[in-house]
């Protein structure tokens, strides 16, 4: 499915006013603007509905989902089209494989490991914060949120922090 010569990236202006336009028709057909942790907040309640129906509909946090169909909102329909958007793009850029990229002294099971925490925290963050990178950053940004601007400097400053330490403790 790899291309011997993949197309190259677009450039970042073109990507930044493709996505400012995509967030601009989002806004206007559907009223809402992008986002995802809310689709893993939606499949969270919804497995635990499945596994524990009593304990989940008792539960402060999944309890509301449960009242509908939680995978039947918008946002779960939306991250379905950015995974399908991305393997073909992937595919038609020739850009497509499977893999685990590690760097230089980190293994494979370790770059999982890092993922999978650096990816539990941040999932953990965005439902504290009540919307994630592309919700509460992008969207928020977008209508001139304070809150969106705010996430967006704490969500930098402490990228930064977290590389600089991550570099300094393992390298």
């Amino acid at each position: 499915m790899q291309n011997a010569s993949p197309r190259p990236f677009w450039p970042p202006l073109v990507a930044g006013v493709a996505l400012g336009l995509v967030l601009l028709v989002t806004f206007v057909i559907t009223g809402h603007g992008l986002g995802a942790s809310g689709f893993f907040a939606r499949l969270s309640a919804a497995v635990s509905g499945w596994a524990a129906p009593g304990w989940a509909e008792a539960n402060a946090y999944f309890g509301p989902y449960l009242r509908t169909n939680p995978l039947a909102a918008w946002i779960t329909w939306e991250v379905v089209g950015m995974a399908v958007g991305a393997l073909a793009a992937s595919l038609s850029a020739g850009r497509f494989r499977a893999g685990v990229e590690g760097g230089p002294g980190t293994g494979t099971g370790a770059r999982l490991l890092y993922a999978l925490l650096g990816g539990v925290l941040t999932g953990f963050g965005a439902r504290l914060a009540r919307g994630c990178t592309s919700g509460l950053g992008l969207s928020g940004g977008a209508t001139l949120a304070t809150a969106g601007f705010v996430f967006l400097i704490g969500f930098f400053v402490a990228g930064f922090v977290v590389s600089y330490l991550v570099r300094r403790v393992w390298q």
